[in-house]
């Protein structure tokens, strides 16, 4: 008798550790099943030189607590400038059913919101989504695309001011325009209003594509212009290089907007800091996630500008810079 009830007696204890460790182990269980998979974002990029913008807008994701692999996956696409690919690009991410797309270049947003118009886009650098429809005002967005502007338009007239400065004995000033850009008119009126501020001569160059390129800068040199303004353009911006060498050959110091340019040789660029702007992007990914429509979610505009100065052009133009140029350089390139 003594055994039967030491042999029930283990066999209870048995049953009670086997329930306590099945128990034990439910909630890991539960966990796992109700552990959701990362989310897909969407990263639509009109070039594919600054691959910086990507790094920075992970580090904005990072700081407001989102792991890559774990809370989120990155679906990119790149178009390496070539922008008549944006439309397939976009189309490709649709494919993927991201909860958000991020955008970099105003013509990339629109791409995205053609392809996607159900999902919730931020756009990190561009011009105003309202210009292009998207939007209906940047205090309230009332619709799908939201994010931020870099204002190219509002600028357009500070490169004027800044070749000046550089440049104090211009006479006449050259403006290459992009006739395919949506205020390619507005932008050349901002820059007749700043050529009567500052007194000088200016000529106009109307290009639309790649090809037309020499062609303008040969008729500016036949008019003699003596330094070059590139108005903001999404194309024009991935053709710094080509542009900076045909202007150097002319001896023309030349503004333009995107750092790359500055690095590909040209005297001055002015824009805002893009890489903060993809940080930035990050917090209106993080609202969208945890359910704000992008609608509600204002349009910023840009708080911090860039002033990049090249001094080997400069010395090559045989320019010294102002010291008021100098002391407002965010970058000097040496």
């Amino acid at each position: 008798m003594a055994g039967d009830r030491d042999g029930g007696e283990m066999t209870t204890r048995r049953n009670l550790l086997v329930m306590l460790g099945a128990a034990a182990g439910a909630p890991r269980a539960l966990f796992a099943q109700a552990k959701k998979p990362p989310v897909v974002i969407g990263w639509l990029h009109g070039t594919g030189t600054n691959k910086a913008s990507l790094t920075a807008f992970k580090e904005g994701l990072a700081a407001l607590h989102h792991t890559e692999g774990a809370s989120y996956v990155i679906e990119a696409r790149w178009a390496e400038g070539r922008l008549g690919q944006l439309p397939a690009l976009a189309d490709e991410l649709k494919q993927k059913k991201p909860a958000v797309i991020v955008t970099y270049l105003d013509v990339a947003t629109q791409a995205a919101a053609k392809a996607a118009p159900g999902t919730p886009i931020v756009q990190a650098v561009g011009a105003s989504p309202v210009d292009a429809g998207l939007a209906r005002s940047l205090a309230r967005p009332g619709g799908m695309v939201t994010g931020l502007t870099n204002l190219p338009g509002e600028l357009s007239s500070k490169y004027l001011e800044l070749l000046i400065a550089a440049a104090p004995k211009l006479k006449r000033v050259g403006f290459l325009i992009d006739s395919t850009a949506r205020h390619a008119r507005a932008h050349q009126e901002t820059a007749r209003r700043a050529l009567e501020h500052y007194r000088v001569e200016g000529r106009f160059a109307e290009v639309g594509k790649p090809e037309d390129l020499r062609l303008a800068l040969a008729q500016l040199a036949k008019e003699e212009v003596q330094g070059l303004v590139l108005m903001p353009s999404n194309w024009l911006a991935v053709e710094g290089a080509n542009i900076a060498k045909l202007a150097l050959a002319n001896r023309w110091p030349v503004v333009a907007g995107p750092q790359s340019f500055a690095v590909a040789g040209a005297l001055l660029t002015y824009n805002s800091d893009a890489l903060a702007l993809c940080r930035r992007a990050a917090y209106y990914v993080d609202r969208i996630l945890k359910g704000a429509k992008p609608g509600d979610l204002p349009i910023e505009q840009p708080l911090n500008f860039l002033l990049t100065v090249n001094l080997k052009t400069a010395k090559a133009l045989g320019l010294t810079m102002p010291p008021e140029i100098m002391v407002r350089a965010t970058r000097v390139i040496e």
